[in-house]
């Protein structure tokens, strides 16, 4: 068996389809993500599903702890769980806000805190953080979930820098629009609808099957090789 993989947000998008291609690659996997249900409809051997609040350390830690006593210590963790809740700056609420930088920021620290140290301490293994393009450059409607997405980049950079010595890997991957249920958690319906209207101009968003190529080509590549970053849009994504 394979060294373990831990996924957050894995019970849709991105990280459901990064569960499926992990486990077929013959890793055993642990599922982080607050819709226990969704993850354990997949109906995946060796994965293990764990309802969590990935802004609490407390149980992201629990969780991987499980995990690595069956399957031994994490070699890849994917912070994938994100939230987009698109809004102008003078009206959108402070709580959507607050939610905004608790589970973009806070929600790739936890688990990073929990299993690093083991990865210095091992001189092995591979973080990555999904991003996005609005951690590169602003957007209208963005402000601060661009803010969160350039902390993103900021933090995963600054780690990688920190650990490099230490032959640990601490990856960003940005994608422009993706086909998920991102959009979804924006409560601003004119903002939606303006949204998917534009998406249509570019033929829709990415299939979420191209960041896990992604995601795979960076990990597969020899521990000594780190890809730093990939941004990855689709071709008539001119932003």
């Amino acid at each position: 068996m394979k060294k373990l993989v831990v996924i957050t947000g894995a019970s849709s998008g991105i990280g459901k389809e990064l569960a499926k291609a992990f486990l077929k690659e013959g890793h055993p996997v642990l599922l982080l993500a607050r819709r226990k249900h969704l993850m354990e409809e997949l109906n995946l051997e060796n994965c293990i599903c764990k309802s969590v609040d990935v802004i609490k350390k407390d149980e992201v830690e629990k969780a991987i702890l499980e995990a690595e006593a069956k399957y031994g210590k994490t070699n890849l963790l994917i912070n994938c769980a994100g939230i987009m809740l698109l809004g102008k700056a003078d009206v959108q609420s402070y709580e959507e806000w607050d939610n905004m930088i608790d589970v973009n920021i806070k929600g790739i620290l936890t688990g990073t805190n929990v299993v690093l140290p083991n990865m210095v301490k091992e001189n092995d293994g591979t973080i990555i953080n999904i991003s996005s393009i609005a951690g590169r450059k602003t957007f209208d409607n963005h402000s601060v979930y661009c803010g969160t997405k350039f902390a993103v980049h900021s933090i995963t950079e600054a780690m990688r820098k920190e650990v490099a010595s230490t032959n640990v890997r601490i990856i960003t991957i940005a994608p422009g629009v993706v086909e998920t249920p991102l959009l979804s958690h924006t409560t601003d319906d004119k903002i939606k609808e303006d949204y998917n209207k534009w998406k249509e101009t570019i033929e829709g968003g990415l299939d979420a099957k191209k960041i896990v190529d992604c995601v795979k080509f960076a990990y597969y590549m020899p521990q000594d090789v780190c890809v730093r970053e990939i941004v990855i849009a689709k071709t008539k994504q001119e932003d």
